[in-house]
């Protein structure tokens, strides 16, 4: 017998100041190293407004039948906050404080599925408080190790589709860019990592890369300079 599981009553309210938050351990040890990498980029170029929220293990909340829930997004993308960045260091309530995330990303723990979790009922698991709680537009799920990337759509029913990728490659709505999957370095972690293109195909830099652009410009220059007879002072 199936049993009916009745939609809850969400409401919208801001978290009591004394509100012990959890602090739960970070299961992939490559995540924070991974969502810092994401916002470095968009920050790089210029990408994140004053009014934008970009956060890493960050508590979102919603009552749900007058229950706090809070789910910690491994990282989000909140186009537009209405409320001063210091009013928002604890957590952040969607509707209340700004817009709903646009985006919401998830690496896949080594310990457990819940970024699967549809489970309805109290807590309930994060993929049914993105989709039916939050309605986020777009929900990714990237799996560090083997460079597998999953990003669903929220259609026009309310419920999460896989979306196809164009060149290995999604585009997100809320940024205006794609996100995939690039393989290389970034300081001491060689691996699979997520990064941002533009509508051109070009990659949004790291701001390394931002530093050996600048470089190797330099260096053509010289080199330029040289060839017709001029030497440089550098």
């Amino acid at each position: 017998m199936t049993t009916v599981t009745s939609k809850p009553k969400i409401t919208w309210e801001k978290l009591p100041d004394d509100f012990p938050l959890p602090d739960e351990p970070v299961d992939n040890i490559n995540q924070p190293t991974l969502a810092a990498a994401l916002s470095e980029s968009l920050e790089q170029t210029g990408r994140l407004r004053e009014n934008t929220l970009v956060a890493t293990n960050y508590g979102v909340c919603a009552r749900l039948d007058g229950k706090i829930v809070i789910k910690a997004p491994d990282w989000m993308y909140v186009p537009r906050i209405e409320v001063s960045p210091e009013n928002v260091r604890r957590s952040y309530t969607p509707h209340l404080q700004g817009d709903s995330p646009g985006i919401v990303i998830e690496f896949l723990s080594d310990t457990e599925g819940g970024e699967y979790s549809i489970k309805p009922t109290y807590p309930p698991g994060k993929w049914y408080f993105y989709e039916q709680v939050l309605r986020v537009p777009q929900y990714a799920i990237f799996e560090p190790q083997q460079g597998v990337l999953e990003v669903y759509q929220l259609n026009d029913s309310g419920r999460y589709i896989l979306q196809q990728p164009q060149e290995n490659r999604y585009w997100i709505d809320a940024l205006g860019l794609f996100l995939g999957v690039w393989e290389g370095r970034k300081g001491n972690r060689q691996g699979y990592w997520l990064r941002w293109w533009d509508e051109s195909g070009q990659l949004l830099p790291w701001g390394v890369e931002l530093v050996e652009q600048e470089r190797q410009r330099v260096q053509a220059l010289i080199a330029q300079l040289r060839a017709a007879g001029i030497e440089p002072e550098v």
